[in-house]
């Protein structure tokens, strides 16, 4: 009895097809890297993601988000190293198996559980002016979701590739490898590939992709580039005015509290600096 042909993805056409002509692509040297788990003769390897063996220069990523790429079900991102873990990812620092699935969670709640386990709590002695000031203008209870950015900004994946070519071009990235991970959305590209930067602040990447789904929608965001606990996202229509960003300032200390309690102090101080206006938004996990 001849055995039932094993539906092929497109990562599995790299293996044959290394430089993705038969998908429309033309990716320079590179490797897949396989799904973690238990390896044996009755189980083919299945890969995960594609990383490029060398760091990638200007243009790389405009060379590679392309409708070939998405009509193949793939989104291309940068990956980060830093020093020490020049190649995280190379280390299996994934863990898909353990990430449920966003289409099963809703972003006010998300957000709101996330901003009840982050704001000072009064109970152990936190409140006070420092805590306060540090969440003013809003108290205890979630402000609710920020409004939608203004129409009419740039195209929102054009703009992803200008950011990362300014990224490279700066050196604020400098060595960034091309990755290609199987995902239906930029959104869903840390849940797909299991990424685990969030883990001291959310164990499930599934409610991340939730929040980065939203933040697509209402303010043209894209995921452009991830570190071992980084992510850095274009943002075509962000808020223009410090009274519209200080709702999306809550939103990014519930999402990424590191931002302002290591960063810029309190949520007034981080709209005006990092939210208001800005087309690049920048989130890490310590």
């Amino acid at each position: 009895m001849a055995k039932s042909s094993k539906v092929r993805g497109p990562l599995s056409v790299l293996a044959e097809d290394p430089q993705g002509r038969s998908l429309g692509l033309e990716l320079p040297p590179g490797a897949l890297i396989d799904r973690p788990g238990r390896r044996g003769w009755w189980r083919e390897p299945e890969p995960l993601l594609w990383v490029s063996d060398e760091a990638v220069g200007v243009g790389a990523l405009a060379a590679h988000r392309s409708p070939a790429l998405a009509a193949a079900g793939l989104q291309a991102v940068l990956f980060q190293g830093r020093r020490g873990l020049e190649r995280w990812w190379q280390d299996r620092e994934f863990s898909p198996e353990r990430m449920s699935d966003p289409d099963d969670h809703h972003v006010e709640p998300v957000l709101r559980e996330f901003w009840s386990a982050v704001v000072p709590d009064p109970t152990e002695g936190e409140e006070g002016e420092e805590g306060e000031e540090l969440i003013a203008p809003f108290g205890r209870d979630w402000p609710g979701l920020a409004a939608s950015g203004s129409e009419g900004g740039p195209d929102p994946d054009a703009l992803a590739c200008e950011l990362a070519d300014a990224l490279i071009a700066s050196g604020f990235l400098p060595s960034p490898r091309l990755a290609l991970v199987p995902a239906g959305r930029g959104a869903d590209v840390p849940t797909a590939m299991g990424w685990c930067g969030p883990t001291n602040h959310e164990n499930d990447t599934a409610l991340i992709s939730t929040v980065l789904r939203s933040w697509e929608d209402r303010f043209g965001a894209r995921v452009v580039a991830l570190g071992f606990d980084e992510l850095h996202v274009s943002v075509a229509a962000p808020p223009r005015t410090l009274a519209r960003a200080l709702p999306v300032a809550a939103e990014h200390f519930a999402f990424s509290p590191d931002n302002i309690w290591q960063g810029s102090g309190s949520i007034r101080a981080y709209a005006d600096e990092a939210v208001t206006g800005s087309n690049h938004w920048g989130f890490w996990w310590d």
